[in-house]
């Protein structure tokens, strides 16, 4: 028998990147964590063991480097992104497609009396900038997002008028906490739509639709938040949406002689329910 190859990819994952911005005294950094994936004409180095159209995963990282310096400036990292894809693409015949997956770490600067310091930092929260850039020699799709942005509203969340069946212990509540960690991806119309600005204006909107839309379920949030970008931006094409519910169960009081009046709780999110939709116009 002879197998057959029916799909492949190789690349280098989790490749490290600070970048400093040293123009001013007032320094600027970036830091990213990158995964690079390559599809082409590589039959040959699984079935002959023929190299000859290998380019290194170690070149791979070190072109990260080499186009990282070829900036002063910090670049939005979508930017970044479709400059490695298309390096990859121009230099590399064999090769008919590039995704580049980035993630960028957030730093706050350091405060003092109020006022920031030029070149201190402070690791931020767990959120994270995402892009996914996929290029062949046809085109270029731009997808950008968050990861881990964490929110939580006390109050106009509700979850009644559900299935119930033998084995549900699920009460209506008509008054709930609702916590998530938003992992948000849309895609762009162009590449040329991508900027710092966009993502600045849609990560707005997202967390503004959750604060104030008056919730029934996860979903229904969910739905909110997609219809906002895709009615306010449109130079996005699609979004989507992962909302795994960081569950706050209220605390049986009455061992300690009180009531809970809908105040104390235990957060948790292990298990978790996962709600994931994708919006498209």
């Amino acid at each position: 028998m002879t197998a057959r190859i029916v799909h492949d990819n190789y690349g280098k994952s989790r490749v490290r990147l600070l970048k400093v911005d040293r123009r001013t005294e007032r320094h600027e950094i970036q830091n990213l964590t990158i995964n690079i994936a390559l599809e082409g004409d590589f039959d040959a180095i699984h079935t002959e063991g023929d190299n000859s159209l290998c380019l290194p995963t170690d070149t791979m990282k070190n072109t990260v480097y080499a186009l990282a310096g070829q900036k002063q400036e910090v670049e939005p990292v979508e930017v970044f992104g479709g400059r490695l894809a298309a390096h990859f693409l121009k230099n590399n015949e064999q090769v008919s497609r590039v995704v580049i997956d980035l993630v960028e770490h957030g730093w706050k600067r350091m405060k003092f009396d109020g006022d920031e310091h030029d070149h201190s930092f402070v690791r931020g929260s767990n959120e994270k900038r995402i892009a996914k850039i996929a290029a062949t020699r046809d085109g270029v799709t731009v997808e950008s997002g968050v990861e881990d942005l964490i929110v939580l509203k006390t109050t106009r969340s509700a979850f009644v008028g559900f299935i119930k069946d033998e084995y549900t212990t699920l009460p209506e509540a008509t008054e709930r906490i609702f916590s998530t960690a938003i992992k948000a991806v849309w895609r762009y119309t162009s590449a040329d739509e991508a900027s710092d600005d966009v993502f600045s204006s849609i990560r707005k909107t997202i967390l503004k639709v959750f604060a104030e839309h008056d919730s029934l379920s996860v979903q229904h949030t969910l739905y909110a938040m997609g219809e906002a970008v895709l009615n306010e931006f449109p130079e996005v094409d699609e979004v989507a949406f992962s909302l795994p519910n960081i569950h706050c169960l209220p605390i049986d009081m009455t061992k300690f002689g009180q009531q809970n009046d809908n105040r104390i709780f235990v957060p948790t999110d292990e298990p978790h329910g996962l709600i994931e939709a994708r919006l498209a116009r």
